[in-house]
């Protein structure tokens, strides 16, 4: 009876206990998203690339992508940061390359433009997609839709070789 009595309190901390609930809930069904696709990567990576979690974070990993062949990039190895939001996969993941690259699409601070990774995310996409088409994009550049660098999309558009050259240069000096 006497807990009938204090109704308003426990009315307030039950809500409050359910805020808590679904507070932590969110977070772990964000978690398990997360450790599902690390046991898909792991049993089936994208050519080249490689990815888990920086210690024991399991929002927070590190990930590899070998230069592809045929590319000025072949043969560098490209390391990148990625951090899942709290609200992962409702939200896409932050992606920051740590090596250093001559790319028309990722700036000096590592930032790179890729539409999944801003307005074209959907919760369907998984680490694995976003991995391909990061690597994709070293074959693929966008130099004409909101390049990061102009200087470079435009020696890209206009001299080839030229471009080929330098990236070819920074590879060999950054990402070896």
């Amino acid at each position: 009876m006497m807990m009938m009595s204090g109704g308003g309190r426990g009315g307030r901390s039950s809500s409050a206990s359910t805020a808590t609930k679904t507070s932590s809930w969110a977070v772990s069904a964000s978690g398990k998203r997360i450790q599902r696709e690390m046991a898909e990567l792991n049993m089936d990576p994208p050519p080249d690339c490689s990815a888990g979690p920086k210690g024991d974070n399991l929002y927070h990993w590190v990930a590899t992508i070998v230069g592809p062949q045929g590319t000025p990039y072949e043969g560098g190895i490209y390391f990148l940061d990625i951090t899942f939001p709290s609200d992962y996969p409702f939200n896409p993941p932050k992606v920051v390359f740590k090596t250093r690259m001559y790319h028309c699409n990722v700036d000096t601070a590592g930032n790179l433009s890729l539409d999944i990774l801003k307005d074209s995310w959907s919760p369907a996409l998984t680490v694995t997609k976003v991995l391909l088409a990061i690597r994709s994009f070293f074959t693929n550049p966008d130099p004409s839709d909101n390049p990061l660098i102009p200087g470079i999309a435009r020696l890209y558009l206009a001299d080839r070789a030229k471009h080929d050259e330098l990236a070819a240069e920074w590879t060999r000096r950054f990402a070896k």
